[in-house]
């Protein structure tokens, strides 16, 4: 809620106010923001998988993480100019962003492999219901830069602060102390062997490619629909969460549903190639859509497909995590690069693509849709053909 609300309308609308004719420049601030996880995330996977505090392993890093969020979002709140935006966001992203990964770890420390389709169907349908509420919270606050975002930050905040005091860790004050921290050894986390490591490695580009295709689409989601309604974007912020709200059933009904039914079938793959036709084709309906009720049946399909992959390839790239005992920390942060360098490389690269199509605004923000298709079908194929250990 409290990041992907922005990235999905506030930042749109911030922009639109301080560089009304550089809309490309969406895509760059994010772009750097995720930057910050790749760089900053296996860091502070190194550093929480050798923390020995009363408060576990964890928590101490939820806490000071979600403290500087709020931090970020209170200077993109208050930026006068694109260059403080795009600091406030990078700061809001080192926050936010790894803390969403001390979660996902603390998940691989705990969760048996019977039950991981079924915690990632319900970690997908909350991340789901989370980006649409923070969308709708933040279109309730559009005429203020700084409830835009700090209300939906402070609500997200909230919850992982909740999560932080009722998800209990042991205390790991008397453990053995973890081995020194060298340079050497903070660079060696960024990599691994890759052959040694075959299906994680497969697993982790084919979750790259869907992903780069998802970014694609999403970063530009409010400009599209504007371009495609012919309205200014900050009238814009109702329907889109009007949109995601009707989706928001079918988004809920593929991840829950599918990640039950993948622990019960013991099958993970055929839903992951399930996920990139289902996103595939809802791009391709909405690309091609006239008018306002086709494109809400495309965003449905599309969701459909986003919720089953969240859902099942959570779970799956828990079944393939190396090292769990000692380097679970490490290896999330590393398959967290599969979610962040597209963060980062697909809104860059998003304005070239928009140039394409240079007729026509409504013609530009409807072809991400139509690349983001292929590269989601392609990912999940990666997936199915490449990753050999998980059925």
């Amino acid at each position: 809620m409290a990041l992907v609300g922005p990235i999905g309308y506030s930042l749109s609308v911030l922009l639109e106010r301080i560089a009304p004719e550089n809309k490309e420049f969406l895509g760059y601030v994010t772009g750097v923001g995720a930057l910050v996880v790749v760089l900053a995330g296996p860091l502070v996977g190194i550093l929480s998988d050798r923390t020995r505090s009363r408060l576990g392993r964890r928590r101490p890093w939820l806490i000071g993480l979600t403290m500087v969020g709020l931090a970020g979002l209170l200077i993109v709140s208050v930026s006068p100019n694109v260059w403080i935006a795009l600091l406030g966001w990078g700061v809001t992203q080192l926050g936010f962003g790894i803390a969403g990964l001390q979660v996902t770890s603390s998940m691989g420390d705990r969760l048996p492999e019977s039950q991981r389709g079924k915690v990632a169907g319900l970690t997908g349908v909350a991340t789901m219901v989370a980006s649409i509420a923070g969308v709708g919270l933040a279109s309730a606050f559009a005429t203020s830069n700084l409830l835009i975002f700090l209300f939906p930050g402070l609500v997200g905040a909230t919850f992982i602060l909740l999560f932080a005091v009722f998800v209990k860790e042991p205390d790991l004050r008397n453990a053995a102390a973890p081995e020194k921290v060298t340079m050497g050894s903070l660079l060696s986390g960024y990599g691994y062997n890759v052959k040694k490591y075959k299906d994680f490695s497969w697993n982790w580009l084919g979750r790259f490619l869907f992903n780069f295709g998802v970014t694609l689409s999403s970063t530009f989601t409010t400009f599209f629909f504007a371009a495609k309604l012919g309205r200014p974007v900050s009238q814009i912020g109702g329907i889109v969460a009007i949109a995601g709200l009707l989706g928001i059933v079918f988004t809920v009904g593929g991840a829950a549903l599918s990640g039950f039914l993948s622990d019960r079938l013991k099958r993970r793959k055929p839903f992951i190639l399930l996920a990139g036709v289902l996103f595939a084709v809802g791009a391709v309906i909405a690309w091609l859509a006239p008018d306002l009720p086709v494109l809400l049946i495309g965003l449905c399909v599309l969701q459909i497909g986003l919720g089953i992959f969240s859902a099942v390839d959570q779970a799956l790239y828990l079944d393939v995590l190396p090292e769990q005992d000692t380097q679970a920390g490490r290896f999330v942060a590393i398959t967290q690069f599969s979610t962040s360098i597209p963060q980062v490389a697909a809104p860059l690269l998003a304005p070239a693509f928009l140039l394409l199509g240079a007729g026509s605004e409504e013609d530009n923000y409807g072809l991400l849709y139509l690349i983001s298709a292929g590269f989601a079908l392609i990912g999940g194929l990666v997936i199915l053909l490449r990753v050999k250990s998980v059925r």
